[in-house]
């Protein structure tokens, strides 16, 4: 940790915060979420080692700009932004979306066909605007302006414009009046936030910021692409912006755990920001910093993560084993370093066993949640990403698959098949025959997902064990932390094994009676024994994960779920039930 140590060290202690402007310098980022005010506090705390120089506030603090107008965000918004200030932070940005719902917008102005607004209308961008300036002016020291501007509220798209023809065209004009107050009245910055959920969308997307006129308007795009799936790939969209472009990293792991189980992996955001940094547009990261209430990784063994970015972004040759020994040395102390890292550099193997399946994400925002949500086997595949859509499944597989002919065709439940999102995102899947109706599962692909969820479950119960040697080491408040995070790690990843067993299981039994014998009835039963066992362990578990968007506990009561289904029957498969062998 030597040189970053001292490098962070001196910007401690004298006080310096690097530019937030790409002309000046990288932007080296942070986002709050949580309104959660003590987190918020000691995100701000810890920011000045890091050298953080932008700081956004969003989502539960202010997700819509003119959610200042409520005087409780408005006060939060101004606190944090002096105290970011104070800190010095020299950049503070709140987030907006816009259109906002066309409620918000006067009736006088919706006088095109089917009560849209009528974008070709003069008074209309004049009220828009100055409805800007009334809300900017409650939040007098912010510096910047994140703005999500499709797939949002009232969608300009969809209002009418005689003038405006296109989609890309009336999601630039939007920005343009939005950029005309921000940045040329009011001198702040302006980011827009890229998003999509299928490439043709994403291309939309880019199209309309190539027709933003205003040239100030920078861009803040994912490290992946739709969202922050470890199985993604980079954002292929960023090196075709022809504007300055702020990286954004899920340092908290939204999809992946949020930090409430291992979660430590240097590599995925190193990697990811090495590739970054070799493109001349981007002008550096953002990495969000909690999910929701007290999920703020600061303080936790997940905050590596931001330490990888920042260590990355500060010495380009930096390994990702260096990363890990000097996070362990500073945090738990010389001797216990290697035995900590050593447990912390096993996360990315063990979530990617555990809350993926076969290279795709199958937990609904973390949650156990096999079925019935149904984004895991369209919205969220990887394989709309790549092309061609193969991965290789280390894991005890030891396979190539894929995406859509083996995972998804294999995996998904007839009725997410007939999702009208499918065809909506991924129309050539069906077209080509990648996916075809009907429940597909087989015993060969039971036997995959059984092995993947076991490597699971022994790699996360080698972590503990590295903990347990680190012990005598480490001080007690940082043992019982460590313990704690691995121990729910261990617990996650035997349930998601025995509610697999059971689910899958049970849909091979259902659909076919030659398979509904003695031996598959146990493979199910074994499953729904075993979760009921781990689930009052996790009801009971003494040192409960901190709250956030995904409740960890909760998982009891989902596995539950699989149980009351698969032992009474379940009426999205007939109402057959499994008698107990």
């Amino acid at each position: 940790m030597r040189r970053l140590v001292a490098a962070l060290i001196l910007l401690a202690t004298a006080g310096v915060a690097l530019p937030a402007h790409a002309e000046d310098g990288p932007v080296r980022g942070w986002t709050i979420l949580s309104d959660s005010d003590a987190g918020a506090d000691a995100v701000i705390a810890a920011a000045k080692p890091y050298g953080i120089n932008h700081l956004q506030l969003s989502h539960e603090i202010v997700h819509d700009l003119r959610e200042v107008r409520e005087p409780a965000r408005q006060a939060r918004v101004n606190r944090l932004t002096r105290a970011a200030h104070d800190a010095g932070i020299a950049e503070v940005a709140v987030w907006d979306h816009s259109l906002y719902d066309l409620n918000h917008y006067p009736v006088e102005f919706r006088t095109g066909p089917g009560g849209t607004i009528d974008l070709d209308d003069p008074a209309f961008w004049e009220w828009f605007k100055q409805d800007y300036r009334d809300m900017l002016d409650l939040v007098p020291d912010v510096d910047s302006v994140v703005l999500t501007f499709i797939e949002t509220g009232a969608r300009v798209e969809r209002q009418h414009s005689a003038r405006l023809t296109t989609a890309e065209q009336k999601l630039a004009h939007l920005v343009d009046q939005v950029a005309e107050v921000i940045v040329n009245e009011r001198g702040l910055g302006l980011y827009l936030r890229t998003f999509g959920y299928f490439p043709e969308e994403m291309e939309r997307t880019i199209g309309a910021i190539a027709l933003v006129r205003n040239a100030d308007v920078k861009v803040m795009a994912k490290a992946t692409p739709h969202d922050f799936f470890l199985t993604h790939p980079d954002d292929a969209t960023i090196a075709r912006i022809g504007r300055p472009v702020l990286v954004e990293y899920d340092a908290a792991g939204e999809y992946n755990g949020q930090g409430k189980i291992a979660n430590a992996w240097p590599e995925e955001h190193v990697k990811r920001l090495r590739h970054y940094q070799t493109l001349p547009n981007v002008i550096g990261y953002v990495a969000r910093t909690d999910r929701y209430d007290d999920s703020r990784i600061i303080g936790t063994p997940t905050e590596i993560n931001l330490y990888a970015l920042a260590r990355a972004a500060e010495d380009r040759r930096v390994s990702v084993e260096t990363i890990y020994r000097e996070f362990a040395e500073k945090t738990y102390g010389r001797r216990a370093a290697r035995d900590v890292a050593a447990a912390l550099s096993k996360s990315y193997e063990i979530v990617t066993s555990v809350l993926y399946t076969l290279g795709t994400n199958t937990a609904n925002h973390s949650r156990l949640d096999y079925e019935p949500y149904c984004s895991s086997y369209h919205r969220s595949v990887s394989g709309k990403w790549i092309d061609p859509p193969v991965t290789y499944v280390r894991h005890g597989v030891n396979r190539r698959f894929h995406f859509w002919i083996d995972v998804v065709n294999h995996l998904s439940p007839a009725a997410c098949k007939a999702d009208p999102t499918l065809a909506r995102e991924a129309q050539h899947v069906l077209d080509r025959g990648w996916v075809t109706p009907g429940d597909q599962l087989t015993l060969t692909y039971l036997r995959y997902v059984l092995a993947e969820k076991d490597h699971g479950v022994r790699v996360a119960q080698s972590a503990l064990g590295d903990v347990a040697r680190a012990r005598r080491d480490l001080s007690p408040e940082h043992y019982a932390q460590l313990k704690a995070y691995f121990e729910r790690t261990v617990l996650t990843a035997r349930l998601h094994r025995a509610v697999a067993a059971a689910y899958l299981g049970y849909r091979i039994y259902v659909r076919d009676e030659e398979r509904r014998t003695p031996k598959m009835r146990r493979l199910i039963w074994d499953g729904l024994d075993d979760a009921q066992r781990i689930a009052e362990q996790i009801r009971t578990y003494p040192v409960p994960a901190a709250g956030g968007e995904w409740d960890w506990a909760r998982d009891a009561a989902e596995a539950a779920k699989y149980h009351e289904r698969i032992s009474q029957g379940w009426d999205r498969y007939g109402g057959i039930a499994v008698p107990r062998p």
